[in-house]
């Protein structure tokens, strides 16, 4: 900016000292007036950086984290153990670099994965959609994806899931380890051919995950014709459900809501669907000012500067709104990340839209077996009434 000549290239330290402080939210490519998009340009740069180099640990221990949650569902317990128990967690953050004020987060007992394949086949004969399993949701949040696969069933739908284990590589862009994130997209390309050729939606439920495939898919594949299908034939959610669900009909359910959007879902995808979905719902909705929630993927856990600017985003304006809102408020965020800073410092448990869809169905169907009930009590008080005559 002020005319003079960078030295060094892809090493030069300046550079990379003006992206370290980057979250990588994306918010620049979705408000900025020429769609300057600094995420792209940080994981270029880095990925040229840290060739030949080692990168921080925190890189490895959270951009590898597909890889470490497969291994630790192995033995989920033992996994816990070492990142639960005080003085064996601390050990584990400062290997990983990750800050001492953060909580890791616990592996499920069962993956999601595990629980799909043992459960029988649903709604057989009817339109199939493919539930994209991400990385968190499978190995720490199974219940989402639980709630997800019942609203999609309720809604008419047969749910499939992949028949093998993949991941978008979302972590890996934020480290610069694009050629690993481009070979997990080829996997996903080779593995998911048949559904994308066959035109079949691909529901998502991480925002994060859904924006890889309708943006940086297309920045490493721009002229593969499977990579725009699967582009065009991923949806969220609430873009599905809203979209392309003909005559889908939410279930009601009166409550107060607080709705914070991740970053992603925000710059690429656009908050519309998902704010029409829970207004159809009854919810009254209240959002905060718009800003990132500071954790930004795996931003504030890394240890230090990271971690401080993390709280400071997050005290803007989310973290507040949250320990004001009523306890009876639903405090909804559908990204991991989000929802990890959200739980780590107000101490609300935050609900997916899968969780909050699925409230209502059940709500819904206590109500109904509520006034079965009493029917059927008025009935047999009517009987014996008439007996007695």
């Amino acid at each position: 900016m002020n005319g003079e000549t960078l030295t060094d290239g892809w090493k030069n330290e300046a550079v990379k000292d003006a992206l370290d402080l980057c979250l990588a939210c994306k918010g620049c490519k979705g408000d900025c007036p020429v769609n300057v998009d600094m995420a792209t340009y940080k994981a270029e740069f880095l990925a040229h950086y840290y060739q030949g180099r080692l990168r921080p640990r925190y890189a490895y221990s959270m951009g590898w984290i597909y890889w470490w949650a497969r291994l630790a569902a192995h033995l989920p317990r033992v996994a816990n153990f070492f990142s639960q128990t005080p003085v064996l967690r601390a050990v584990a953050k400062w290997i990983g670099g990750i800050d001492r004020r953060r909580q890791m987060p616990r592996f499920a007992s069962q993956t999601f994965q595990a629980w799909f394949w043992s459960r029988p086949a649903r709604n057989e004969g009817k339109t199939e959609v493919l539930l994209w399993v991400d990385t968190f949701n499978n190995h720490f949040h199974p219940e989402t994806c639980r709630a997800a696969v019942e609203v999609l069933e309720a809604a008419g739908y047969r749910v499939r899931i992949p028949a093998v284990s993949l991941c978008c590589g979302r972590p890996l862009y934020d480290f610069g380890m694009l050629d690993t994130a481009k070979r997990l997209l080829r996997d996903i390309l080779t593995a998911l051919r048949p559904e994308i050729q066959a035109g079949m939606s691909i529901v998502g439920l991480e925002p994060s995950c859904m924006a890889v495939f309708r943006d940086e898919l297309g920045n490493l594949f721009p002229d593969d014709e499977d990579a725009k299908r699967l582009r065009d034939q991923a949806f969220l959610l609430s873009e599905f459900l809203n979209r392309r669900a003909p005559g889908y009909q939410p279930p009601i359910l009166h409550r107060q809501a607080l709705v914070h959007g991740h970053c992603h879902h925000k710059s690429i995808m656009g908050m519309d669907d998902e704010l029409a979905l829970l207004k159809k719902m009854g919810l009254d909705i209240e959002t905060p000012e718009p800003g990132c929630c500071g954790m930004a993927g795996s931003f504030g856990f890394e240890r230090g500067q990271h971690c401080d600017v993390s709280l400071a985003c997050g005290e803007r304006a989310l973290l507040p709104a949250v320990r004001q809102a009523p306890a009876e408020t639903l405090i909804i965020a559908n990204g991991f990340s989000c929802q990890q800073q959200i739980e780590q410092t107000t101490h609300r448990k935050p609900m997916h839209l899968a969780e909050v869809l699925q409230m209502g169905l059940h709500a819904a169907s206590d109500a109904a077996r509520t006034l079965n009930s009493a029917s059927l009590t008025h009935r047999g008080a009517t009987d014996e009434k008439q007996k007695s005559l």
